[in-house]
């Protein structure tokens, strides 16, 4: 069978070795996209990640395609509904970074907390004053957790365990957790009016789009820090930026952008912006925010851990024998 994996680096390549004796295997560094789906018109699996776009131009280009496996939680860089029409199943990775991604939330906190990239930056340079990084205490603070799935009630447990008071919010609370865990559940409104420290972890939707946008930002409370190890379009990036920029938040931790793919890459920025294919608002409200000193960011990197990327390769390699034995496993909300 014709199997072609997206977005694989080299050193991921040895854990699909054992396919390659029954099956005709391709490895592309490139994201899968409608301008080279037909290079690959005969692939039957697609081994992909988040940067690659599976949308109907992309199927048409691939009529031979049987079965997506994404190398992670989220899928919405595919068109489910289409993959359905067409009987393509769509399998993802259900869990593999839950205290990958809380860690990498708490990191930005700490970061922000103990101004910890200034200080470094200021040391590189062999300037070893502090004047000017005075920082702020996290325990005693109020953490605020938007979306309590795994990831949510592990930074809930890492917030509690720096002597943070935790509220949360979530259209399915989880009481028996938050019992365990230690924290309440509040209102999404009373949780941005009380928190010190807002941390997001929802999946992206079009219930989540623009959740956090300039009615969100007012009921904040002034000096709040916001985290989002989430998805970029959860925040309205023009908001935020003018959020931070007024003093309304004391300072951002992000590891996701509006349209981060194409800020990924100034050609595709340009070909996005004339061909107008993108969020051009959302595009430039990233750049911006790449540019303000209260904001640290990270290039999607929170998942980025040996033990987290293993864990990907092994469901990602079940979720693949699974389909070729004719049981696909994991499967996504509205797949065959």
């Amino acid at each position: 069978m014709k199997m072609v994996l997206f977005e694989i680096e080299r050193q991921e390549r040895e854990a699909f070795k054992d396919l390659e004796a029954e099956h005709d295997i391709a490895y592309r560094r490139e994201a899968l996209n409608a301008d080279n789906a037909a290079d690959h018109a005969d692939a039957e699996i697609l081994v992909t990640f988040i940067y690659s776009r599976i949308d109907q131009a992309v199927l048409d280009a691939m009529p031979q395609l049987r079965f997506i496996a994404t190398r992670s939680t989220g899928f919405d860089h595919i068109d489910v509904e289409a993959c359905r029409e067409r009987g393509i199943p769509v399998s993802c990775v259900p869990t593999y970074g839950d205290h990958t991604v809380a860690e990498h939330a708490m990191a930005l906190l700490l970061a922000i907390a103990h101004r910890i990239p200034e200080a470094s930056e200021r040391t590189r340079r062999g300037d070893f004053s502090n004047t000017g990084l005075t920082g702020f205490e996290i325990h005693g603070k109020v953490m605020g957790v938007i979306g309590t799935g795994a990831i949510g009630l592990h930074t809930c447990r890492l917030a509690r365990g720096l002597g943070m008071e935790v509220l949360a919010t979530d259209l399915k609370p989880n009481e028996e957790a938050a019992r365990e865990i230690g924290f309440t559940y509040r209102s999404m409104e009373d949780l941005l009016a009380e928190a010190d420290v807002i941390s997001i972890h929802v999946p992206a939707s079009e219930k989540t789009v623009g959740m956090i946008g300039t009615e969100q930002f007012a009921r904040i409370k002034d000096g709040a820090v916001l985290l989002n190890t989430a998805r970029g379009d959860v925040v309205d990036a023009g908001a935020l930026a003018e959020a931070l920029a007024a003093g309304k938040l004391r300072g951002a931790g992000l590891d996701v952008l509006v349209e981060e793919p194409v800020i990924r890459d100034d050609a595709e920025t340009l070909r996005a912006v004339y061909n107008q294919e993108h969020d051009l608002q959302g595009l430039l409200a990233g750049h911006a925010l790449l540019r303000l000193n209260n904001v640290i960011i990270t290039p999607h990197n929170a998942f980025n851990t040996r033990e987290a990327v293993r864990r990907i390769l092994d469901t990602t390699l079940e979720n693949t024998h699974a389909f070729l034995e004719g049981k696909p496993i994991h499967r996504v909300p509205g797949s065959v």
